[in-house]
Parts: C-alpha cells; structure tokens; sequence
C-alpha cells in the first residue's frame, strides 16, 4: 500500500469524524449504497472494521445485490458484515429484517438529472414514500436515529451571490419540469420532523452540495462526472456553457465524513448542510482543475439552444458550512487535493478503490 492508495484517503476521512468509535458494534442500514454519495460512507464503515476492528455490520439496501458485491469487492467482505436487503425506493412496501437495525441512512434517490426528467414519477417516490418506509422501519425496530440525504437544490433560487444557511429560503418554480426532484426532497424533510412529532422517531438531516469523486457511476450525467470521464480518458475537458455558476463542491470522502458526523452528533430535526468552504467555486474553476490534473484543455461547445430542462437552474448554489463545522468536522480536500485524489483513485492500474 503506497502513501497515495485509497486506503490513506479513507484514513484521512475517517480522522475527520468526531466521536465515530461510537459506530463501533453497530448495525448500519444504508440505502442507494451504490451511489456515489453512500458508496463512499460504505467504505468509510468498511475501513473501520479493517482498520480498528469496529465490527460494524452493514445492511445494504437496493435492487441488484450484484452490483453491491462489485461496488464492494475489494474489501474482501468477511461473512456477515455486508448483508444485502431486497428494496426498491419507489415501492411503500415495509423492509423486513430478522434483527433490529441501530442506524439508517437513506440516499435511495435519483440524482441524476436526466432521470428527473424521464422518470420524474419514480424520483419523487423514492424522496418521500422510500423514505416513508424507513420510517415504518424504524418504527418496528430499534432504530437509534435516521439520517435523510436530502439537496442543496431546496433553497430554490435567491438574489445575490452569498452562501446559503440552513435557513436561508428562495423561489422554487413546483411546475418547473425538473421541479419533481427538489420538491420531493422538501417534502421529505418535512416528513422527518412528522415522524418525530408523531412518532417520537429520532432523525436529521443533510443538504449536500455537488459532489465530486472516483465513485461516479457511468450512468451520472452532471458536468462533475462527464468532465471527470473525458479527463480520465486523456480527452480534452468540453464545457457546454460558460460555467459561471457558483457551486459548493466537494469530495466524496470529505461528505461520506460529514453523514456519519451528523449521524452521531447532529441535532434532532435539523438540517445541516454539506459543504467543503475551501471548494466553492464556479463550474468552470472545477473543470479546469480536473483538466490541470489530466495534463488536458478545456474546450467550449456551446449550443445555440441549450437544453436546459435537465439543468439545475440555481445560478448560486454554494453553501454555507459553520453549522456542520461547529459539530467538530474539519474537511480534509479542498479542490486540488481531491480532484487529485479522483484522479488517482480512478487511474489507479489496480482498479479504483483498491486497498
């Protein structure tokens, strides 16, 4: 293992975590596990029951238990630490599990912003009755605390150029044709806070940013991802617009790091979000940092008439991050060091994420 493997990424991520030995002995329930985001909280879990014989069993659950055993294969699972859960985010139906659970973590969702527009329908289900049904989960076991993935993308639009706080609200067209996917996410923080008003059930919240990093799926077509894709094959970096809008960006790790903060130490009802403050920075800046990484150019192809339906519409979608920040997480990759990273982790001859 060489000072560059992934292994030491984890290892920084993981330092960044306040209070995680309480994940120790834990049963961890993770939906959309395969996803970018939640993948990498796997590996986090994972890598300390490697490193620090945490003995974390995790339940991953989803549609495709071979695409759970690829995603994860380089940790060589021991048995019974990865257990595979049959569940489809669209469908209310209840998850039935033999032992009780002490974490959920749901990320089951659309993030692609092609699919808002092609199965509009099934995203807006998976933020609210997926979601539902964790909660009826958590209801009929033990569960300790949910913690809901939720977007940047809920502020809507405002003026001006400054951050968002947690409580900072603009305008959201709800007929927009895109508007499927951050009403829903809406929606779904509300339903936490009925759950816990009604129920007494204990959750929180996470407003990520745009996230960047080596566990993108071949099927994600934001900017982030194809640009990443193109320079991972030695191909020029190709913007299709002027990449003016501002973003929170942020590495994988350095999010995963921020779930499991919030998870333990976060309060109840509150949303946090998530936000890297030395990576925001236009779209532009962020292609041409993974260009500068790949020792490629980025080039522009604007179209006449873009379309612009699948397209987040916030011109400023950067994120402030003292509330997260003042639970005791530090991020470790700014910009460079993680676009590195990704480009790395990517190009690595022995496979991504090998550890």
């Amino acid at each position: 293992m060489t000072a560059d493997s992934y292994a030491e990424d984890l290892r920084a991520a993981f330092a960044s975590i306040p209070d995680a030995r309480a994940l120790f002995n834990t049963r961890v329930l993770v939906t959309g596990a395969t996803g970018m985001i939640c993948s990498s909280v796997v590996d986090l879990l994972l890598f300390m029951n490697r490193e620090l014989s945490a003995n974390i069993t995790v339940y991953l659950a989803g549609r495709s238990e071979q695409d759970a055993a690829d995603r994860f294969q380089s940790f060589s699972p021991a048995p019974g630490e990865l257990v595979f859960v049959p569940y489809d985010a669209t469908s209310s139906e209840q998850v039935a599990l033999a032992t009780d659970i002490d974490y959920v973590i749901h990320g089951a969702s659309n993030a692609n912003p092609a699919m808002y527009l092609k199965l509009p329908v099934e995203t807006m289900l998976a933020n609210i009755v997926g979601l539902s049904a964790m909660f009826d989960l958590a209801r009929a076991s033990s569960v300790r605390r949910l913690l809901y993935i939720s977007s940047s993308e809920v502020y809507g639009q405002k003026e001006g150029m400054n951050p968002y706080a947690e409580n900072d609200f603009g305008y959201l067209d709800i007929l927009n044709q895109r508007a499927g996917y951050p009403s829903s996410k809406r929606a779904g923080e509300s339903l936490c806070v009925a759950y816990g008003m009604e129920y007494g059930i204990d959750s929180v919240i996470v407003r990520p940013g745009h996230i960047y990093g080596p566990s993108i799926r071949s099927s994600d077509n934001r900017v982030s991802a194809e640009v990443t894709r193109r320079a991972v094959a030695g191909d020029d970096v190709i913007l299709r617009s002027r990449g003016d809008q501002l973003r929170s960006y942020c590495y994988s790790l350095d999010c995963a790091s921020a779930i499991l903060t919030v998870l333990l130490r976060g309060e109840r009802d509150n949303a946090y979000n998530i936000s890297n403050p030395h990576s925001i920075c236009t779209v532009r800046e962020l292609a041409e940092a993974v260009a500068r990484a790949a020792s490629v150019n980025v080039r522009f192809d604007i179209p006449e008439s873009a379309e612009s339906g699948t397209h987040n519409l916030m011109v400023n979608s950067s994120l402030a991050s003292e509330k997260l920040e003042a639970l005791g997480w530090t991020p470790v990759f700014d910009l460079e060091r993680g676009v590195d990273r990704m480009m790395a982790v990517l190009k690595d001859p022995e496979g991504p994420f090998s550890i």
